[in-house]
C-alpha cells in the first residue's frame, strides 16, 4: 500500500559518500547471465504485516532446497519500520543485496546515488521476463531511461460501491465527475453517507488529488513537474484538481474538515460494514473486503470519473507496484536477480495470492477465476486498459514537492487553506527542490 514518501533520503546518499554515478560497481560490468548459485544473498522488505509476512520467507526457502550452496537472508519491517531502517543502511553504507523502493522519485533517488543496478539487459523490453509481466508495471521502473525497477505486484485506486445500497435507491455508476456528485447529492438526501473518508496519514487525500491532477494537466506539464528538480507547478489545472477534490469532501463526504483525525483503516472498516455507499480504496485493499457485510451484499468498483473538458490524460489511471532494486556492489548481483526472477514467476506469483493476502502480482495470467475474485480481475482488466499509471502523487514528486503537498492536502481538508494557497506552497518547494 502506498505510504506517504518521508523526505531526507538525498541527504542520507550522500552522507554515505555517494557520487551519485549510476553504480558503485558498474552496472555494466555484472554479466547478470551467468549466475553462480552458491553464497548468501540478502533481503530487506516492508511486509512485515501478517496478511503478507509469509511470502518471502517461503520463496526463500524454495529457492534454497533448489540450491543447496545458497543462502537467502530475509528481514521485513513494517512500512515506517522500513523507512527508518533503510536511510540507516544507507547512511552507513550497508545496503542489502535486495531492497525494497516505493515507485517514482523515492526509487530515482536510490538510482541517482549509485544505489541500484542496471536491469535493462534482464528485464528491459524485448526481453522474456519483460514479455512476462505487465508492461505498466515493468514502466514504472524505468528512471533515467533505464530498467532499475524489479515490479513485486501492482495496485491501482478504485471508488468502490456497495452495490445493495445502488440498487435499492435506483443508482448506476456514475461515469462522469458530475454524475458523481450528483449521486452524492441523492445519498445525502436519502441519509445515506455517500463516501466514507479518513486523512489522519495525510495519502488519503493526496491519492484523490494524483488522479485530478492526471485528468486536468495535460500530460507532458505534468511529467516535466513531477520529475524536475525545479517544477513551475503553475498550469490551472492543478488548483483545479485540488478544487475537484474539496467538492468531493464536501459534497460525497460527512467528515468534511474533522477527517484529518480519521484513519483511512477506521474509515474502511466502516465502510465494509455498510456505513457509507462508496470508499476509494486500493486494489491491495481487496481482500481486507472478505467475509463483511459488504462482502455479503455485493459490491463493484468503478474508475474516478473524469471531469468534463478535462485537459489532461483521462485515460491513465491512479496507482503504482511496488519495487526492488539490486546493490550495485552486491558480491554475487547475478543470484540476487535469479532469486527475484524466481520470486516474481508465473509459478510462484501463483502462490503469492495466498500467501500474500490481496496483493495481486504482475505476472500476466497470475489471476483466474479459481484464485482470485471478480473484483480483482475487473481490476486487472482496468489496468490493463490503462496505457500508463499515474504514481502516486507522494512518491513521484520529489520529496519537497510531496511534502508541500502532504501538509497542503491537509490544510485544504481542514479547511485552513485553499486550492490557490495550496499550489503557491507547493511551487514555493518546487524552487527551491534540489
Amino acid at each position: 500500500m502506498s505510504t506517504v514518501l518521508a523526505g531526507t533520503v538525498a541527504a542520507l546518499l550522500l552522507l554515505s559518500g555517494c557520487s551519485g554515478q549510476s553504480t558503485g560497481g558498474g552496472p555494466g560490468s555484472a554479466d547478470l547471465s551467468k549466475v553462480d548459485y552458491h553464497g548468501t544473498i540478502s533481503m530487506v522488505n516492508k511486509f512485515s504485516d501478517p496478511s503478507t509476512a509469509k511470502y518471502f520467507p517461503a520463496m526463500a526457502k524454495a529457492f534454497e532446497k533448489l540450491h543447496p550452496d545458497v543462502k537467502v537472508n530475509v528481514e521485513q519491517e513494517s512500512d515506517q519500520g522500513y523507512k527508518d531502517k533503510i536511510k540507516v543502511l544507507a547512511s552507513s553504507n550497508s545496503i542489502p543485496d535486495i531492497y525494497f523502493v516505493w515507485a517514482g522519485s523515492y526509487a530515482k533517488q536510490y538510482v541517482d546515488a549509485g544505489y541500484a543496478l542496471d536491469l535493462t539487459s534482464v528485464i528491459g523490453k524485448g526481453t522474456a521476463w519483460n514479455k512476462a509481466l505487465a508492461s505498466s508495471a515493468v514502466d514504472a521502473g524505468m528512471y533515467n531511461g533505464k530498467n532499475y525497477g524489479i515490479p513485486i505486484d501492482l495496485d491501482a485506486k478504485f471508488m468502490v460501491y456497495n452495490k445493495k445500497i445502488f440498487a435499492d435507491n435506483g443508482l448506476s455508476v456514475p461515469t462522469t465527475f458530475d454524475q458523481l456528485l450528483s449521486t452524492c447529492k441523492t445519498l445525502k438526501s436519502k441519509g445515506i453517507t455517500p463516501v466514507n473518508f479518513g486523512n489522519k496519514d495525510g495519502w488519503p487525500a493526496l491519492h484523490y488529488v494524483t488522479q485530478l491532477n492526471a485528468y486536468d494537466v495535460p500530460a507532458a506539464t505534468l511529467q516535466k513537474d513531477y520529475t524536475s528538480d525545479h517544477g513551475k507547478f503553475s498550469d490551472p489545472g492543478y488548483v483545479q484538481a485540488l478544487t475537484q477534490f474539496k467538492q468531493v469532501l464536501d459534497q460525497c463526504t460527512d467528515t468534511g474538515t474533522t477527517a484529518d483525525g480519521i484513519d483511512h483503516t477506521d474509515a474502511q472498516v466502516g465502510f465494509a460494514a455498510d456505513k457509507s455507499a462508496m470508499m476509494y480504496l486500493e486494489w491491495v485493499e481487496f481482500g481486507l473486503l472478505k467475509g463483511t457485510q459488504l462482502d455479503k451484499d455485493g459490491w463493484g468498483l468503478f474508475k474516478l470519473p473524469a471531469p468534463s473538458g478535462a485537459k489532461g490524460d483521462t485515460s491513465t489511471l491512479v496507482g503504482a507496484p511496488d519495487e526492488f532494486l539490486i546493490n550495485p556492489k552486491s558480491k554475487n548481483p547475478a543470484l540476487a536477480v535469479a532469486f527475484m526472477k524466481f520470486v516474481v514467476s508465473k509459478e510462484n506469483a501463483a502462490k503469492m495470492q495466498t500467501l500474500m493476502v490481496g496483493y495481486p502480482s504482475p505476472v500476466k495470467g497470475s489471476l483466474t477465476t479459481s484464485n482470485s475474485t471478480p473484483q480483482s480481475i475487473d481490476a486487472l482488466n482496468q489496468v490493463s486498459k490503462a496505457p500508463s499509471l499515474a504514481i502516486w502523487l507522494d512518491t513521484v514528486t520529489p520529496p519537497a514537492v510531496a511534502s508541500a503537498y502532504l501538509s497542503g492536502g491537509e490544510a485544504l481538508v481542514s479547511g485552513s487553506s485553499t486550492p490557490s494557497q495550496v499550489m503557491k506552497s507547493v511551487q514555493k518547494a518546487a524552487a527551491g527542490s534540489n
